[in-house]
């Protein structure tokens, strides 16, 4: 099933739909994610094996760490958030049944009676608390650093927590969904960053990193209509090949990351469904802007014009896809600019800004490898041949799968990455591109986005905040260190006998990180 792009935020869910969630829309959601042809009722039984195009002996059960697509799939399949963008891109309250603001600065969360953690006793609210302090303040290295540091003062009242926020921020509960913010047990106001333990549909038996892990349904899970397998087995698959052979021999019921290549041929095996959905996620390439010679926005102009983004689309993607604008923000974003100038392959713009730069010729290297995204070595390939044109030469460097993300990530001055994207502008923006923030990978620092950044996240005013996310995407196009060459749809794989809803999130890959929860054997 190929869905229709679906919008992280519903042009039906409205301003202050956000600022008041209710119990009310959770249970909506869920009952809503069942309905459909396609969601016949859904059976209880076996045991699900999932086989990942990610995965590292080095990762761990530490929240603050998580970076690629298992470790987020193994966090939603053991943990509960506060909230959790629906497959429509609504919000739907989860350890949260509400949640209310009077100004969006003030935001009030009450937790839903009952919800019990794998080792015994009840979520509390002091719990939200430490869960939530653990990635602030000034000695947290939390990939979360960024978005919880707004958080002035977090306080229990009664069976709610409230959170009061240096300046207003309307997006504030989507920041709540966030996969490095798990709700887990806490002892004298702190949790375990190493334990396991959690209030998901699924509990831990068996975890090696970098090679599975293995899961059983929580007995006490509160949500009706959900957690249908008896377990669950993560399996990290990096090579596409050996994905596809897993899923074709039935040695795994999933896929991600299907080899776009051969997607066609693959199609064709009696006992196969292809399914892709259309949403944030985008493959880039991210130059250190401390590093000569991209440090100077001449060069980084070029290195823009250089490439040939329908190429890419046509060839990597394999029509899976559109081409981007060097910046974050999709079509399927709220206040996504589609008004600006495309910049579009041309060798003699990119030749005028290597002269503005005082060059006749760059030559760089760009590191890559197929765990950055599937195609991502092919594509600096195609990158390099033509940006030959502008006199640019790249030497694509393939780099080794295992460790790509803590060895070759932002520790490499030009390397390929794929980002799943956002739910808001200010989410992606802040994650990846705000002064300072540990995952901004190009060690981008600019001015006026920053305080644009700042502005905009406090404005209620739909039309002023719609100007100045614009601006903000000009900026990061014409002056940020990233080439933002395509957005991709996230094609999967699964077997016959798997069955799920109708309609499958687009968010993140996997039916949002969730189709181990939502997803049943026919």
């Amino acid at each position: 099933m190929s869905s229709h792009r679906i919008p992280i935020i519903q042009s039906g869910l409205s301003r202050r739909g956000v600022l008041k969630g209710t119990a009310a829309l959770g249970a909506m959601t869920f009952a809503g994610t069942l309905a459909g042809p396609a969601a016949a009722t859904p059976k209880k039984g076996g045991t699900l094996r999932v086989g990942i195009a990610a995965g590292s002996t080095s990762e761990n059960y530490d929240p603050g760490t998580w970076d690629n697509q298992y470790v987020q799939v193994f966090a939603t399949a053991r943990h509960g958030y506060l909230a959790e963008v629906a497959a429509d891109g609504s919000l739907a309250g989860e350890v949260a049944e509400s949640w209310d603001s009077p100004d969006a600065k003030v935001w009030t969360f009450k937790i839903r009676d009952g919800v019990e953690y794998h080792s015994g006793g009840t979520v509390k609210p002091e719990d939200v608390i430490a869960s939530i302090d653990y990635h602030r303040g000034d000695k947290s290295t939390s990939a979360a650093k960024p978005f919880v540091d707004p958080i002035q003062e977090m306080k229990v009242d009664g069976n709610a927590v409230v959170f009061t926020l240096e300046a207003p921020n309307a997006d504030f509960p989507f920041v709540m969904t966030d996969y490095h913010l798990p709700i887990m047990p806490a002892k004298d106001g702190k949790i375990d960053p190493t334990s396991s333990d959690g209030c998901g549909p699924y509990k831990v038996t068996n975890y090696e990193p970098g090679v599975i892990a293995e899961l059983v349904r929580n007995p006490n899970y509160w949500k009706e209509g959900r957690a249908h397998f008896d377990g669950v087995h993560l399996l990290t698959i990096l090579d596409p090949a050996a994905r596809q052979s897993a899923l074709l021999t039935g040695n795994v019921d999933v896929i991600d990351q299907v080899d776009l290549k051969t997607v066609a041929l693959f199609q064709r095996a009696p006992n196969v469904t292809i399914l892709s959905t259309s949403g944030t996620q985008h493959y880039t390439f991210a130059m250190d802007t401390r590093a000569a010679p991209f440090n100077d926005n001449n060069v980084r102009q070029a290195l823009k014009y250089g490439i040939n983004r329908q190429e890419l689309v046509d060839k990597i993607l394999f029509g899976y896809g559109e081409i981007g604008n060097d910046h974050p923000i999709g079509r399927s974003n709220r206040f996504h600019a589609g008004d600006l100038e495309q910049t579009t392959y041309d060798p003699d713009k990119a030749k005028f800004h290597l002269k503005q730069a005082g060059l006749d010729s760059v030559e760089v290297q760009l590191s890559a490898a197929d765990a950055a995204y599937g195609g991502a070595v092919d594509a600096a390939v195609l990158y390099s041949n033509s940006a030959e044109a502008a006199g640019i030469k790249i030497t694509p460097v393939r780099e080794p799968n295992d460790g790509y993300w803590s060895d070759v990530w932002m520790k490499k001055p030009f390397s390929a990455v794929y980002w799943g994207g956002r739910p808001t502008e200010d989410w992606m923006f802040s994650v990846a591109y705000a002064s300072g923030a540990p995952w901004n990978d190009t060690f981008w620092e600019n001015e006026r986005f920053n305080e644009l950044l700042v502005t905009a996240r406090s404005e209620l005013d739909e039309e002023k905040r719609r100007e100045m996310y614009g601006e903000m995407q000009n900026i990061v196009r014409t002056e940020g260190g990233v080439v933002v060459p395509m957005f991709a749809s996230y094609v999967m794989a699964h077997s016959n006998k798997i069955k799920h809803p109708e309609q499958v999130a687009a968010n993140w890959t996997l039916d949002g990180f969730r189709a181990v929860e939502r997803w049943w054997f026919d």
